[in-house]
């Protein structure tokens, strides 16, 4: 007898580290890659803890592949009074990664300043 597994999903969090709070308001995209470029799938925005409301890649459209989930930095770096100018130290913050299990809980969360950003899959 085969089992199912249940399927995975993604989720993202954004911290301020400058500020020490969560990025409320955050605009992110996410790609799907595959040899022929990119295509967008879902987009949002953080909520008031950093997070989106809901998986931005949830159980139903969770497949293999690469991705590329970016990050609207310099949108929210500007709001914050962190950031002005036209041009920025960062402005899109672009982070590739592969999903290789289909089962799992794949988080990516992004660390951010207006100098700098750090990432890691989280839990």
């Amino acid at each position: 007898m085969t089992t199912r597994t249940e399927p995975g999903y993604l989720t993202t969090h954004v911290l301020d580290t400058a500020r020490g709070c969560p990025a409320a308001g955050l605009p992110i995209r996410l790609y799907r890659l595959d040899g022929r470029g990119r295509a967008e799938i879902a987009s949002m925005s953080t909520n008031a803890d950093g997070r989106t409301d809901s998986p931005i890649l949830p159980k139903e459209d969770f497949v293999t592949g690469s991705y590329e989930l970016v990050f609207e930095a310099g949108e929210y770096l500007r709001a914050s009074g962190q950031a002005s100018g036209e041009v920025l130290f960062l402005d899109e913050v672009p982070i590739r990664f592969g999903i290789t299990d289909d089962s799992a809980h794949y988080h990516v969360p992004l660390l951010l300043s207006p100098f700098g950003y750090s990432t890691y899959r989280g839990s």
